[in-house]
């Protein structure tokens, strides 16, 4: 069954040509729903009822916009069961990870329900007698909101909800592929109260993003996507001094030294590169192995990956999903293609895949013997496809590790303290998991990276009172 979308501007229903098209990626016969391509005119209207409500619910008692955000948690929460296969059918997620994500997405706006009322500022003294100074955080104002879809509700709710719960409104774009579960979101959010205008959804393709990132009214661009339509993004952004966030990937690397459990270094890799069908900016692209372990653990690693079930990500029994579109699918095989003739081993998969039904499947693919420098282990891929790198100790595989522009995540597996100790502090990386997959992590904690994987204040958790806030200084006199 197919649903009309519509955009949301000011409270009402906008849009009735329904021009795209949601297609349900581990069946091309489903068109999950039908979309307006949204307009600069669209995004101007966004804007200005955006504008329009940021006095009333910037200046409101922050309990009211504690209850809308608890209010969407729970609505949201109650809803996983309908929302999880509407996430799993558009995106490709299997069906535990897309309920998982919708859950995820509920804590998060009930965290910042909490954060909502949390005092954040300052009592100082002065340096001259007789004056108080004080500290205070406000809202920015009207923030932009560009998302990805490999997490379509989860980004969406963690830069709109510390966004809304500090007083500022919000124009989304929510991904291309994806603009049913990020509709589904902004109708729980406005069925929570929400006043109208201060959460605003323009759908649509690349020209609805470039018009909120020029638009001179908008304060604040959050933005999560690649390398290159970042780079255009800071550009506008900054051209006009509007605040900016990026997040922009990563090339992530894991080291497995000598010393690992080789099941417990098997599990972890697993998860980190294919999970979510690889397509997570934190997923474990680049296997770093020391020699003592490399032959035995490529072996376990590629038995391990073989085993994975490939399938419909609505049967319970699929273990990996679709690749979100034919795009991303046909770029996966582009990289493998490249691989090879660079010298690359495919161990396993590196083909697509025919099921019972048309779709974009491909298996887990896994490249042997391959060189630091190649372009398998420099650019990101974003599917389910792994590289491994045969290094001689613990040295040599922090250098590779901190090779490169990106510095997103990077993890490493051993029983040493000592090695454990020495990464997390020299590895160019915004976050280090010892002994756990690089991707996955909590809600109420930064998270961010270095280098070229991201740009401005970090997203989640305390942190995002930064990004969403603006320091106001007060002296008083006697």
């Amino acid at each position: 069954m197919s649903e009309t979308l519509h955009h949301i501007i000011a409270g009402e229903a906008v849009g009735s040509d329904a021009a795209g098209e949601s297609i349900n990626p581990s069946d091309l016969g489903d068109v999950v729903a039908r979309y307006p391509k949204g307009s600069t005119a669209d995004v101007d209207r966004a804007v200005k009822a955006a504008r329009a409500a940021f006095p009333s619910w910037s200046e409101a008692s922050p309990e009211v916009r504690s209850d809308v955000l608890d209010k969407a948690g729970s609505l949201v929460m109650a809803r996983a069961k309908e929302l999880g296969e509407l996430l799993s059918r558009e995106e490709g997620k299997t069906l535990p990870e897309g309920t998982g994500e919708v859950m995820r997405a509920g804590r998060i706006l009930k965290y910042f329900a909490g954060e909502a009322i949390r005092r954040h500022g300052q009592a100082l003294d002065s340096t001259r007698p007789g004056i108080d100074v004080t500290t205070h955080r406000e809202a920015v104002g009207v923030f932009g909101l560009i998302t990805p879809w490999n997490f379509p509700i989860a980004i969406p709710a963690w830069k709109a909800a510390p966004a809304l719960a500090f007083g500022n409104t919000v124009v989304l774009k929510p991904a291309t592929p994806t603009p049913a579960i990020a509709h589904a979101l902004g109708k729980i959010i406005e069925e929570a109260g929400a006043p109208p205008g201060v959460f605003n959804l323009v759908l649509g393709e690349g020209d609805v993003g470039r018009a909120i990132v020029d638009h001179g009214d908008i304060d604040g661009i959050s933005f999560t996507g690649s390398q290159g339509v970042g780079a255009s993004v800071a550009a506008g952004a900054i051209k006009r001094q509007a605040r900016l966030q990026l997040e922009m990937g990563g090339k992530n690397p894991l080291v497995v030294l000598d010393d690992a459990d080789i099941e417990k270094a098997v599990t972890v890799a697993i998860d980190g590169a294919f999970f979510g069908t690889g397509q997570r900016c934190t997923a474990s692209s680049r296997i770093i192995v020391t020699e003592g372990i490399h032959d035995r653990f490529v072996e376990a690693l590629a038995e391990r990956a073989r085993s994975l079930r490939v399938g419909n990500a609505l049967d319970p029994s699929s273990q990996i999903g679709p690749a979100v579109s034919e795009q991303q699918l046909e770029q996966n095989l582009r990289y493998v293609g490249i691989a090879r003739d660079e010298g690359g081993q495919v161990l396993t998969g590196g083909e697509p895949l025919s099921l019972d039904t048309r779709g974009y499947y491909m298996a887990p693919t896994i490249i042997a013997d391959t060189a630091p420098n190649m372009r398998i282990n420099c650019e990101e891929v974003f599917g389910p496809v792994a590289s491994t790198v045969r290094v001689r100790d613990y040295d040599e595989a922090l250098e590779i590790a901190n090779r490169g522009q990106f510095g997103l995540s990077a993890g490493i597996v051993t029983d040493s303290l000592k090695h454990a100790r020495h990464f997390r502090r020299a590895v160019r990386a915004g976050m280090v998991m010892v002994n756990l997959p690089t991707a996955g992590v909590d809600y109420h904690v930064p998270f961010g990276g270095t280098r070229k994987s991201s740009y401005g204040a970090r997203e989640q958790g305390f942190a995002a009172v930064e990004f969403y806030t603006q320091t106001k200084t007060v002296y008083v006199g006697g």
